[in-house]
């Protein structure tokens, strides 16, 4: 059985919007990045983040993206307006969100990477999907209103590991708990 992360990249004040001029490039928390990639079955994304990162990895050559690029990718969209086929190996998500994935976690023993920590993620997370979510914190405050899970909702989580980088990128993997508690 497969787990799904969801991970994310933000400032220290944890603004995670479009004007990433906050992001740290290079670097040890780089390479780590790559590894959580190189350990993904497959990617399941929201349609915006898909439209985003598409035509960015196609245009993209090396070993690297050689790997991004020939993993497949599931793509999740509100509207239904996807249809096959789509570009950069990926495939829409039939039917309702919970047993897609519930069905995409059994047939894909390994990771599904999740990108992004807005809307998409906020409704894997509250449908009890998400097994880790991955927040990759850097030393700088950037003050953009985009939040992660964009003030949709609470989230209790448990703190599983902390890995500081020596740029000050820090990485903490959590595990969401039941809604209950």
């Amino acid at each position: 059985m497969g787990r799904l992360v969801v991970t994310a990249q933000m400032s220290a004040d944890a603004s995670i919007g479009p004007s990433i001029g906050w992001y740290q490039p290079g670097g040890a928390h780089e390479q780590a990045g790559e590894d959580e990639v190189r350990l993904a079955d497959a990617f399941l994304l929201g349609r915006r983040t898909y439209a985003a990162l598409a035509p960015i990895w196609l245009a993209t050559s090396g070993t690297f993206a050689d790997e991004v690029n020939a993993k497949p990718k599931y793509v999740a969209s509100r509207s239904g307006s996807l249809t096959e086929p789509l570009d950069w190996n990926a495939k829409p998500i039939a039917g309702a969100l919970p047993e897609a994935v519930r069905a995409l976690k059994s047939e894909h023993p390994g990771n599904l990477l999740t990108y992004g920590c807005g809307e998409f993620a906020y409704e894997l997370v509250s449908h009890g999907l998400v097994d880790e979510l991955h927040l990759w914190v850097h030393p700088v405050i950037w003050s953009e209103p985009s939040r992660p899970l964009h003030g949709l909702g609470h989230v209790r989580m448990r703190l599983k590991a902390s890995t500081a980088f020596p740029n000050g990128v820090v990485l903490n993997v959590y595990e969401p708990l039941p809604t209950d508690t």
